[in-house]
C-alpha cells in the first residue's frame, strides 16, 4: 500500500522527524539509506529507506519515503515492503502499518 500527503513543512524538516521516530522510537528500527538531490529554486528530492523489526510478521519490513517540493509544497510519498514468508508473502499487515507511519508522524504538518 502506498500513501501520499502534503505537509507544510520543507522535506529535509519532515525527514528529520521521521528518522527520529523510527531510529529513537523503536528498538528495531534504522534508516538504511537517503538520497538527496538539490534543484533550482531551493528544489529538494529527498528518497530514504528504513527497515524495522515488525514481531507480528516475523522478520524486517522495509519502508521507502521519497518527500519532494518541487511544486512549491512538500509532497510525501511512503511505501512499506517486505516482512512476508513463503509464497503469498503474508505478513500480518505490517509493511501497510509501517507505510502509514509517516502520515501518523507528519499529522500536525498535514495540508492535503
Amino acid at each position: 500500500m502506498a500513501v501520499d500527503f502534503k505537509v507544510s513543512i520543507p522535506p529535509h524538516m519532515a525527514l528529520s522527524e521521521l528518522k527520529d521516530t523510527v531510529q529513537h522510537g523503536s528498538f528495531t528500527g534504522e534508516m538504511i539509506d537517503q538520497y538527496t538531490v538539490l534543484g533550482p529554486e531551493g528544489v529538494q528530492v529527498i528518497v530514504a529507506v528504513f527497515e524495522k523489526h515488525f514481531f507480528r510478521a516475523g522478520n524486517r519490513v522495509t519502508l521507502t519515503v521519497t518527500l519532494h517540493n518541487a511544486g512549491g509544497v512538500t509532497h510525501v510519498h511512503s511505501v512499506g515492503g517486505g516482512g512476508g514468508e513463503g509464497l503469498f508473502r503474508f505478513d500480518w499487515g505490517a509493511a501497510d502499518s509501517f507505510a502509514e507511519m509517516p502520515r501518523e508522524v507528519l499529522s500536525r504538518y498535514i495540508i492535503e
